[in-house]
């Protein structure tokens, strides 16, 4: 079992006293009783990510932020701060398998920011990612079988909530699907979708659980 803690890297930085920047970026540290050195691994892992980001926050988006805030001397009218905002949730830890997802928001100053998922399920006895077809039986066909039960899920969706999706969301779902983008759940993988992969902004994050029982009859 993983017990898990969390760290933040976070500053408001500023150019002729206008707060150009804020960025906070909270990242998960673990102790394992599975394995220390594999928990050792995984938390050199976020770390180092996470002083990546910071490092891109503090050149490239700094940078950008003064070159617009440069011209507007005395702030007026107000300067819209540039954000960097990362933080993450962990989905599923159980015995020696942790699932979490992390959410990278940034905001350039326009009428909205983007956000970026990305997601690991993790093997503490041996310290490496675990994969999709990992948790399912070999009936279950990845990524058909799988897809297939995207796109239903999503039809049934779109029934209930029209403009849910874009027209040719049944192409996009399969044109967009990447294997890595899940998560666990107790009671099975959550696949999701990028923004603007298969819908609107307004959609946010599609998702859609994958069950783990009754895998075999193809999610019929």
């Amino acid at each position: 079992m993983q017990t898990i803690s969390s760290n933040t890297l976070e500053d408001t930085m500023y150019y002729k006293n206008i707060p150009v920047l804020i960025y906070r970026i909270q990242y998960p540290s673990f102790t394992s009783t599975c394995s220390f050195s594999s928990a050792q691994s995984i938390n050199r892992y976020y770390a180092s990510a996470a002083r990546e980001q910071e490092e891109y926050c503090r050149t490239v988006l700094y940078s950008q932020a003064v070159d617009n805030a440069q011209y507007l001397p005395v702030n007026q009218p107000p300067f819209n701060s540039y954000q960097f905002f990362s933080d993450y949730q962990v989905t599923f830890n159980s015995c020696c398998i942790t699932s979490l997802y992390l959410e990278q928001y940034t905001y350039l100053g326009g009428a909205h920011g983007t956000t970026l998922r990305i997601s690991h399920t993790w093997n503490f006895f041996t310290g490496g990612q675990l994969q999709l077809k990992d948790f399912y039986p070999a009936s279950f066909s990845i990524p058909e079988d799988l897809l297939d039960s995207v796109e239903r899920q999503a039809a049934e969706r779109l029934a209930l909530s029209p403009a849910s999706y874009f027209d040719d969301y049944g192409e996009l779902i399969r044109k967009n699907f990447r294997p890595e983008n899940f998560y666990l759940r107790p009671a099975g993988a959550v696949v999701y979708y990028q923004q603007y992969d298969i819908a609107p902004y307004a959609a946010g994050i599609p998702e859609f659980l994958i069950p783990f029982a009754g895998t075999e009859q193809k999610m019929g």
